[in-house]
């Protein structure tokens, strides 16, 4: 069986983040029940009338989201999501057989739920970034970006206080106030930070030297472009538009460049939260036609 270079880091870099969400979950969230927007904050919850660990309600709660993300989110990032979704409440089982009574080191919920955020999304980070997650929750998050276009911070925050809220009535008020905060906050880094890193630009160029640029934009960064047909709404001058979705790093090469090759250019840049594209290979010996 053939393993790519690839699927080998996929699987060292989601390993890494999966241990580092279960150590994050099983000795800061879980010691000061901290409900934060997740399948643990769930456990915790349901562990208040269930006598069950709450690794093995992780694992259950995880099992039954990966089966709705098989048939309603995506198949390979379910694929991807199996692992760290069995993989986190194993971690947790671990932890909990070689230190059975931990009941936490900073005896400070507010420290705990800081931890807990700090470790928390640096995990769920590498694993966004080889197209994985924790899974748990991801998957609800996923279907309201794919079916209602919500962003996935927006979705992580009502789903999360949702959770969150019934933790003031379930253990006490000050618990269910730092599950809340600890929801809003994880939205804001998820959405500004984490799911972030894979956002990718669309910039616009109108300029008299399209050529030149669609050159640099094929042969130095190998990326596509597409060439749209533009006029002057006050002219009626023809230009040639220039259309490129570049992640952040391209993007900064592409406007130094610009600056240098057209200080006169015509550049607008937007977001783009998601692309769907079949890759394809550009050489150097690609010219513009």
């Amino acid at each position: 069986m053939n393993i790519s270079k690839n699927g080998i880091i996929d699987f060292i870099v989601i390993t890494i983040g999966t241990i580092i969400c279960g150590a994050a979950t099983y000795f800061f969230m879980v010691p000061s029940n901290l409900a934060i927007a997740s399948v643990s904050g769930v456990a915790i919850l349901i562990g208040k009338f269930i006598p069950l660990s709450k690794s093995v309600l992780i694992l259950i709660l995880n099992v039954v989201l990966l089966v709705i993300s098989w048939f309603f989110v995506d198949r390979e990032f379910t694929i991807k999501s199996a692992y760290p979704s069995v993989g986190l409440p194993v971690v947790m089982m671990v932890f909990e057989y070689f230190t059975p009574n931990y009941h936490g080191v900073m005896n400070d919920q507010f420290l705990d739920m800081i931890c807990y955020l700090f470790l928390c999304d640096l995990g769920i980070a590498l694993m966004v970034v080889r197209n994985a997650s924790s899974g748990g929750l991801d998957v609800l998050y996923k279907m309201a970006n794919k079916y209602l276009s919500i962003d996935f911070g927006v979705a992580t925050s009502v789903v999360g206080i949702v959770i969150s809220a019934p933790a003031i009535f379930i253990y006490d008020p000050k618990t269910g106030v730092l599950s809340i905060l600890g929801t809003y906050i994880t939205g804001i880094i998820i959405d500004h930070y984490v799911f972030g890193m894979t956002t990718k630009l669309k910039i616009c160029i109108l300029s008299k030297k399209y050529e030149e640029i669609c050159e640099y934009i094929l042969n130095e960064l190998h990326s596509g472009v597409t060439i749209y047909e533009a006029s002057g709404g006050f002219t009626g001058e023809k230009i040639k538009e220039l259309n490129v979705i570049v992640n952040r790093n391209e993007y900064a090469k592409i406007m130094k460049y610009l600056k240098s090759a057209d200080p006169d250019a015509f550049a607008t840049v937007t977001n783009i939260h998601d692309v769907m594209y079949r890759p394809k290979r550009i050489s150097k010996s690609d010219s513009v036609k």
